[in-house]
């Protein structure tokens, strides 16, 4: 009988950092020990934010908080030690909107890049180029050739690769250099 009534709870545990001061001043927060809590605990983190303003929760949410609590007042003049730390409900709204913006901008682990990027590839990129005019049988140096915009020619990859060949053609001032 009382298995049927046996409920399970799973319950999650967060450390968050938590300065007790009112207003925290920002040389206190200490938003590096989270890293530190998080590995000697093995949970996650958040911080208890008391300063004024945004900075601190902004910043313990990039350092990987996954929970951040600040206080809401109707007035920051109201008597008590926690109104001067809050946020009006306006303010409060644009600091969950601008956490989000950081999660976002946060992006994952792996470095890739991004389909934005992909259709800048070709102009970002750069070629090994000549830097002055080449005449053919002339040995490639850094007197001679360069890496400039944009892709098209031999990757600058190849610096090492191409640096004492000798040049099989003329090449013009910005012509991509080739070792055919």
């Amino acid at each position: 009988m009382v298995g049927r009534f046996l409920k399970v709870c799973l319950v999650q545990i967060f450390v968050l950092q938590c300065t007790t001061d009112y207003p925290t001043q920002l040389k206190d927060v200490n938003l590096k020990s989270m890293i530190t809590m998080k590995e000697k605990f093995k949970v996650d983190v958040g911080l208890s934010d008391h300063t004024i303003g945004e900075e601190a929760s902004m910043s313990a949410v990039s350092l990987g908080a996954k929970i951040i609590e600040k206080h809401i007042t109707l007035n920051n003049n109201m008597r008590g030690p926690d109104h001067k730390a809050s946020l009006n409900p306006k303010n409060f709204k644009e600091l969950v909107a601008k956490i989000k913006n950081v999660e976002t901008l946060l992006g994952s682990n792996l470095k890739k890049p991004s389909k934005s990027e992909l259709k800048n590839k070709k102009i970002v990129r750069k070629s090994i180029v000549a830097k002055r005019d080449i005449k053919k049988g002339e040995i490639f140096s850094k007197i001679n050739i360069t890496c400039k915009r944009p892709e098209g020619g031999i990757s600058p990859i190849y610096w090492e690769k191409i640096i004492g060949k000798k040049s099989k053609k003329n090449f013009k001032v910005d012509d991509f250099i080739s070792l055919r």
